[in-house]
């Protein structure tokens, strides 16, 4: 599962791309976030009132009923498999589909020596923008037991099937990833019989591993 990815295009650019018409003040400039983990506070494109928002959240979508038995804390769950789950189906609607901007993203690998290491994947390595299909939700949880309950905007994305570029890596699934305008606003805008399809698989040969090692990319 991708526990770790990388955002570093300009704010400019991620605005022109997503038509996003509001910003949240919690945006500031957007600086480059070459390393983002699970519960890191990250940029998210999302629908509030009529409106494309870019927005910030925390990385990890409140977690099923079951997995928090006995439990003080909830982390949340970063990647989302089952849409047919009646936990995660509420958060399918237009309402609370997002958009997760990213340049490149990591799975674990193996390196020579047989430790594992972080192998990067994008696009090219150019590393051009592209987004992660997601979804939000506004939550009151206890993220750790130091801080307390917390409301807060919280994201996770997809995943899927992974392609031959990933999948040689890490076999059992890779981030549903967007890569052109017409994609975003589908995912953004269309009702789910439309939207849903759009959780698939990469074609094979689409991505690059850009990158091995390292906490950062970009």
């Amino acid at each position: 599962m991708c526990n770790l990815y990388s955002h570093t295009s300009a704010r400019q650019a991620v605005l022109d791309f997503t038509k996003a018409m509001t910003a949240t003040p919690a945006v500031g400039n957007m600086p480059p976030l070459p390393g983002i983990y699970p519960d890191y506070t990250a940029p998210i494109f999302r629908n509030n009132d009529g409106q494309r928002e870019l927005a910030m959240g925390r990385w990890g979508i409140p977690s099923p009923a079951f997995a928090l038995k006995g439990k003080k804390v909830d982390r949340g769950v970063t990647n989302v498999r089952n849409t047919k789950s009646p936990h995660w189906r509420r958060w399918l609607a237009v309402e609370s589909r997002c958009v997760v901007p990213f340049t490149s993203f990591s799975e674990p690998g193996r390196n020579a020596d047989g430790k594992s290491e972080p192998v990067w994947f994008a696009l090219n390595e150019d590393r051009p923008l592209a987004f992660f299909a997601g979804v939000w939700v506004n939550w009151t949880s206890v993220r750790k037991v130091k801080e307390g309950e917390v409301n807060a905007d919280l994201y996770g994305f997809l995943t899927t099937e992974p392609n031959d570029v990933v999948g040689a890596i890490h076999p059992k699934a890779m981030p549903v990833i967007l890569q052109t305008p017409d994609e975003v606003e589908t995912w953004l805008k269309a009702p789910w019989t439309e939207a849903g399809a759009l959780q698939r698989a990469l074609p094979d040969g689409v991505l690059e591993i850009v990158a091995r090692g390292g906490a950062t990319d970009g």
